[in-house]
């Protein structure tokens, strides 16, 4: 198997797309915030302004970064569509947002702690390990590599 293949190879379980669907319509719906004002959220701009308040500097391209991330990332898992590539990208993300956002609050999301961070970095980093497992475009890609 060469490393095309292994980044590709979705596996051969179901449980990868019990992740895969609420991680991705999540990420997909925070990505909105940022990118496009949907939601309540504050678009480029406001996130932008936000971001570089927090020392995320330029602000303007960390939200565009992290909101295409976010939302790209998520169609990918909804997809099921280079997964592994996709979550890593999640999986830094969300660390960025721990360590630059919610770490000095504590774990609890009452206090906008990383409770819901952390959680949407672990199964991030559980679909990088697995794959994308069944009803994937990964396992159409795959079926098309030269062997």
């Amino acid at each position: 198997m060469n490393i095309l293949q292994s980044i590709i190879n979705p596996g051969q379980h179901w449980a990868p797309l019990a992740l895969r669907i609420p991680f991705g319509i999540i990420f997909m719906a925070h990505g909105a915030q940022k990118l496009f004002g949907w939601f309540g959220g504050h678009g480029l701009e406001g996130t932008g302004q936000w971001m570089a308040s927090i020392g995320l500097q330029p602000g303007y391209l960390m939200a565009l970064g992290a909101g295409s991330a976010e939302f790209f990332g998520g169609l990918c898992l909804v997809l099921g569509l280079l997964i592994r590539p996709a979550a890593l990208v999640l999986a830094f993300t969300m660390l960025v947002a721990i360590f630059a956002v919610h770490i000095d609050n504590g774990l609890f999301m009452s206090n906008n702690g990383y409770e819901f961070a952390l959680s949407l970095l672990a199964g991030s980093v559980a679909l990088m390990l697995s794959g994308a497992g069944k009803l994937s475009l990964d396992q159409g890609l795959l079926s098309r590599l030269p062997h």
